[in-house]
Formats: structure tokens, C-alpha cells, sequence
């Protein structure tokens, strides 16, 4: 099991063992060699894009999860230190043909720090 996301100072938060909606503007660590999963609830009329992460610290690993329409699932491991921008949008009102639609969107973004042991 490798270790998961910790508190290493003040402006980094622990982590609970999956990451979801509730967790956008945040800031966590992880140690290297830790994993950290994620997953966002959406639907088939409003799906979250895929999880984007910006940065070279986390590496993309099998999450595990059946995904229902309009879901995203990820699974990062800690790899190196640095950080990392985990990004994913949907949009705020679902399309329908001949309505009136808006083209607002819904950011999800979580920071991590990822440090070394």
C-alpha cells in the first residue's frame, strides 16, 4: 500500500483517501511514491472532461473505476518533487436541442505540492 497524501506544512492540506467536487480550490501534499485518486460525480448532459494535470511530479496510474456517463476518474502517483495543477471543467447547464442554453462552465481545480520523504 503506498502512502497517502499528508500534511508537510501550513498551506497544504491532508487529503482524504479519493479526492472529489467538494475538493476544487485546494491545496494538497503528497509524499513521492504516495498515490492519490480522485473522482468527479457528473451526468451524461453535464460530463466533466477528462482530468488534466500540469506538471511533471505526478504520473498517471490505472484508477480502477467503471466510470458512468459523464463521470471523470483519475489516479495519480507522486513521482518526483513539485507541483501539480489537476484541472477538469463541465458546463453549468445541460444542452438541450431547442432550448436556450448558457455557455457557462464549472471549474474543478486542485493543487499538489508533492514532496519527498
Amino acid at each position: 500500500m503506498s502512502p497517502s497524501p499528508t500534511k508537510h506544512s501550513q498551506d497544504c492540506g491532508t487529503a482524504p483517501a479519493e479526492l472529489g467536487t467538494a475538493d476544487t480550490g485546494r491545496t494538497y501534499c503528497l509524499r513521492t511514491g504516495g498515490t492519490l485518486r480522485l473522482s468527479l460525480d457528473g451526468t451524461a448532459a453535464r460530463p466533466w472532461t477528462p482530468v488534466k494535470a500540469e506538471g511533471a511530479s505526478l504520473e498517471a496510474t490505472n484508477s480502477g473505476i467503471v466510470l458512468r456517463p459523464g463521470d471523470a476518474s483519475a489516479a495519480f502517483r507522486a513521482v518526483s518533487a513539485g507541483t501539480v495543477r489537476l484541472t477538469s471543467s463541465r458546463p453549468l447547464c445541460a444542452t438541450q436541442p431547442h432550448r436556450m442554453s448558457c455557455k457557462g462552465l464549472q471549474e474543478w481545480t486542485v493543487t499538489v505540492r508533492v514532496t519527498r520523504p
